[in-house]
């Protein structure tokens, strides 16, 4: 008892402490299941969801099957219920959801209502635990802290503080963990969400937010869950992406975690990847898929685990009519908006593949179009879930599905680069995606562009990876200007461009992307944006679905 009582009069534990016991107190009201129950057998199920985006409704999703691509049915909220009841309905007492992240982020109707069409949705999945991901900001911390809010289960991060100006943290905005009890085991969450949000975003999104990296209050978090709390099994949820992810599971700091319950890059983790000091998975994005860890109890005592990635399929689970119910109502006012054509594609519009995929090429054709510039690019996200043609051949390219492709309506820009600018840009993106320590990595995938053809070899050492640029059907000159045109990201210095630091001459031009797209859309449907390798992997494949290497995981 003495020596429990020290480790409890730690500084870092005097101020969790005073953080998180009525946090802990309330959740135990709202879910009974908290309070420690009497050791006994049988098992636990934990079921994660995460990156849904807003996708309401069963959606085309893109699968990599025998060297090919793939597409079927998946998701939507009504037919996540359903999966999640039956799940429950085997082991009712004892199972535990939760949602790791960008949960309001995504679509029109979260534009169209500030992302509060998605509290009472998300409040009628019944979800035990959540984690907010790096796009729960879009809408910036006001709105952010009052969205979360409104969710009736708690909410976990341990490394978002209040800004107090001049680069002092305040509180954590959230409770950093939380505790459940079930079977008589006690359970600890921890939760991360990436501190790369500054960077990777419009920085006025998470202005007032500070952000620590994991590594600073890991391990005494830990600690605190382990010695002091004595959890039995410990669970990282964690919207960091998985080359992060695996790169914390290696980092001894993470010494004592039995999982990492992942978000952020949409990987389908079918089998728990193994690294140093715990386990990882992530359960894919857009409700296509469920994550499902079932751990084994004997009297009290956690004897093993296993995990399943299942598929949402539509019509192995059937809509939830209370649920799809309360999504035709929350629609029903922007229902005919959504649906509105602006256009059709001939090929199959998507957005997975590392280096190159039809819905940025689309985008790019469109800017290259609209915008007189050498090169236009388009940043490589992952959000937006496929579409295929339908009986006629085409692709609705619908107002709701351009939402879907580009949330942020931004404001389209320009500005002048050096070719050595280029270069030293274009260097820093590869590493971003690339780098061969796995804590490097971040954002999504490879920059897009039209107007440039760029060969690289993914796998070489930083700062020699790129082998050729060519843009206006010349070798890049280093000392020559260049014209760029990206969009404009709310909160960046004047003389940055789509992370290009140091650009001249830059201004806004009178269209957003939204605008564009219609006006190109209007003017060339149906368009068929075929892929053209202006970026060109030399050391992998053209198809490359995953940034990560060197671990047993392959995306599926």
């Amino acid at each position: 008892m003495n020596s429990r009582r020290k480790f409890i009069q730690g500084g870092l534990l005097s101020s969790v402490a005073a953080l998180t016991p009525l946090a802990s107190l309330e959740a135990n009201e709202a879910y009974p299941h908290s309070i420690p129950v009497k050791p006994s057998s049988g098992k636990i199920t934990i079921l994660q969801t995460t990156d849904v985006h807003c996708q309401l409704h069963a959606h085309d999703e893109l699968f990599w099957e025998k060297d090919e691509l793939v597409f079927r049915k998946t998701g939507g909220y009504a037919h996540m219920a359903t999966a999640l009841d039956r799940m429950k309905q085997s082991n009712p007492e004892n199972t535990i959801t939760l949602d790791t992240g960008d949960m309001f982020q995504g679509s029109m109707l979260s534009v169209k209502t500030t992302g509060q069409a998605f509290v009472p949705l998300l409040n009628a999945m019944n979800y035990d635990l959540y984690l907010p991901g790096n796009w729960e900001v879009v809408y910036y911390k006001k709105n952010m802290q009052k969205l979360l809010g409104g969710l009736l289960a708690p909410k976990i991060c341990a490394n978002m503080y209040h800004d107090l100006g001049d680069g002092k943290k305040g509180e954590l905005i959230f409770q950093p963990y939380q505790i459940m009890h079930r079977l008589g085991v006690k359970i600890g969450f921890l939760g991360y969400t990436d501190p790369l949000v500054p960077l990777r975003q419009s920085p006025m999104y998470s202005k007032g937010i500070l952000y620590s990296k994991p590594e600073e209050n890991l391990r005494e978090y830990v600690s605190i869950l382990k010695e002091q709390e004595q959890c039995d099994f410990v669970i990282i949820l964690s919207h960091l992406g998985l080359s992060q992810q695996i790169a914390l599971g290696n980092n001894p700091h993470c010494e004592g975690v039995d999982y990492i319950f992942g978000a952020d890059t949409h990987e389908r983790v079918r089998k728990p990847i193994q690294a140093a000091y715990t386990k990882i998975v992530e359960p894919g994005a857009f409700g296509s898929f469920i994550g499902k860890l079932d751990i084994q109890v004997k009297e009290g005592k956690v004897i093993g685990s296993t995990y399943e990635l299942v598929e949402v399929d539509p019509i192995k689970y059937p809509a939830k009519k209370e649920i799809l119910n309360l999504v035709n109502d929350l629609e029903g006012p922007w229902k005919s908006q959504i649906n509105q054509v602006l256009g059709y594609s001939t090929l199959p519009l998507y957005r997975n593949f590392v280096v190159e995929n039809t819905i940025d090429t689309l985008i790019v054709d469109a800017l290259k179009w609209k915008v007189n510039a050498d090169v236009v690019l388009s940043n490589g996200f992952r959000f937006c879930p496929p579409r295929i043609p339908g009986k006629d051949g085409k692709v609705a390219i619908t107002e709701g599905y351009l939402f879907d492709m580009l949330p942020v309506d931004s404001t389209i820009r320009t500005a002048k680069a050096t070719g050595q600018q280029i270069m030293n840009w274009l260097e820093k993106e590869l590493q971003n995606v690339f780098a061969q320590d796995a804590s490097l990595r971040f954002g999504g995938w490879l920059i897009r562009f039209k107007g440039m053809q760029v060969e690289f070899k993914a796998f070489e050492r930083v700062g020699h990876r790129v082998q050729k640029v060519i843009i206006g059907g010349a070798p890049l000159e280093l000392e020559k200007s260049y014209v760029l045109c990206a969009c404009e990201r709310d909160g960046d210095p004047e003389d940055m461009l789509c992370r290009m630091k140091g650009v001249k001459e830059a201004k806004n031009t009178a269209y957003t992307l939204h605008g564009m797209m219609k006006e190109y859309l209007a003017k060339f449907s149906p368009v068929t944006p075929t892929l053209r390798h202006d970026a060109k992997i030399l050391d992998g494949p053209q198809s490359l679905l995953s940034q990560v290497t060197g671990v047993d995981y392959s995306f599926r």
